[in-house]
């Protein structure tokens, strides 16, 4: 691990001299390039030069110790020791993490995709309450929401909604979202008091760009209908529903939220172009692939990544064995802590890999 460390700090140091090259200054392109390479390795080279420099106090300390002192002045040096040998042991773990190579992903935006499972009406609904609590969740840190696309279901829930959460880090945050989510409680619509258990799939994708996937309009079938609606002064004379079928791949997205063509067409561009990245990185990523289908499952009640059970006001996130006890705070988009233990259980699978 230190000899990485030493060849990144070189890098680093390299790449700083490289930003005051003329020639690197006076073409922007390489130059944004350079400054991003140095960006992405200060934080690293910042805890390592911490490092060391807990390790030469720490090796001070120790002559120090050696000298003859008195009591007073030892028991000082012997305090100095213990901390910094407390320090250093805390630098090696957080240095260990920092050198786990960071997903390519991570700081791109997300879409959330979330389908009513097994469960009937209350599965719907529990999807509904599903797409509050993430849509809450990103108000909290401050991100944008938005509802792509819809469709209701009979008593106020949903059967599939598709959320783009645009933010900092966003993927990196909800990554470990996607699952099968099961519920258990009465139902709204249950007249004799007696708990159901139903369950809805959530779908974590990160948000392509232009930049990723490349899209032609010859490959592109776009069709329009009305949108549906509940009637009366609603309905749509206009045929601004949009379909797009993407005759390489077969995907077929559809979005008729907005009361633009233009906008829902703009929309179902989104999501196109989000599911072909998604399976241009399955293709190179088959072992990833394998992990997040056996996650998302068919939404059957006895697949579970985590279960809200309402009686009980408690969450448990079945893959790390975690509970939380306060429902209704997490269902209002406080879920940090279930999110860091998340991450902190995949940043240890992959020290474990590593060693």
């Amino acid at each position: 691990m230190f000899e990485k460390l030493a060849e990144v700090e070189e890098k680093y140091e390299s790449l700083e001299y490289k930003l005051g090259d003329p020639e690197i200054i006076k073409d922007q392109k390489a130059y944004q390039q350079v400054a991003k390479a140095h960006s992405d390795l200060a934080d690293l080279v910042s805890k390592w030069r911490q490092y060391k420099q807990a390790r030469q106090q720490l090796a001070d300390t120790e002559n120090l110790l050696a000298e003859k002192l008195d009591e007073e002045m030892r028991d000082l040096a012997q305090l100095e020791l213990d901390d910094l040998k407390e320090k250093i042991a805390h630098y090696e773990d957080e240095l260990r993490i920092m050198l786990i190579p960071k997903d390519p992903n991570d700081d791109k935006d997300v879409i959330v995709e979330i389908r009513a499972g097994t469960g009937g009406e209350e599965s719907g609904l529990f999807a509904g309450d599903m797409l509050r609590m993430y849509t809450r969740y990103a108000e909290r840190k401050g991100w944008q929401a938005e509802l792509m696309s819809s469709v209701e279901s009979g008593i106020g829930g949903y059967s599939k909604a598709v959320l783009a959460i645009k933010g900092k880090g966003a993927y990196s945050r909800l990554k470990f979202e996607g699952g099968v989510h099961r519920v258990q409680r009465v139902p709204a619509t249950e007249s004799n008091g007696r708990i159901h258990t139903s369950a809805a799939t959530v779908s974590v994708l990160p948000e392509a760009d232009e930049i990723d996937v490349q899209i032609s309009n010859d490959d592109l079938d776009i069709d329009t209908y009305r949108s549906s609606s509940a009637g009366g002064q609603n309905v749509q004379k206009n045929e601004t529903a949009i379909r797009i079928t993407h005759r390489p791949s077969g995907i077929v997205v559809t979005c008729q939220d907005e009361r633009s063509q233009l906008q829902n067409k703009l929309r179902a561009m989104r999501m196109l172009r989000t599911q072909l990245y998604e399976r241009e990185i399955q293709a190179q990523q088959d072992d990833v692939v394998a992990k997040r289908r056996s996650m998302v499952g068919s939404g059957d009640r006895s697949e579970k990544s985590r279960t809200y059970n309402f009686p009980q006001n408690r969450i448990t996130d079945h893959r790390i064995d975690h509970t939380i006890y306060n429902l209704p705070a997490f269902m209002d988009g406080e879920i940090d802590d279930m999110v860091d233990r998340l991450n902190a259980a995949d940043q240890a699978e992959k020290l474990k890999v590593d060693n």
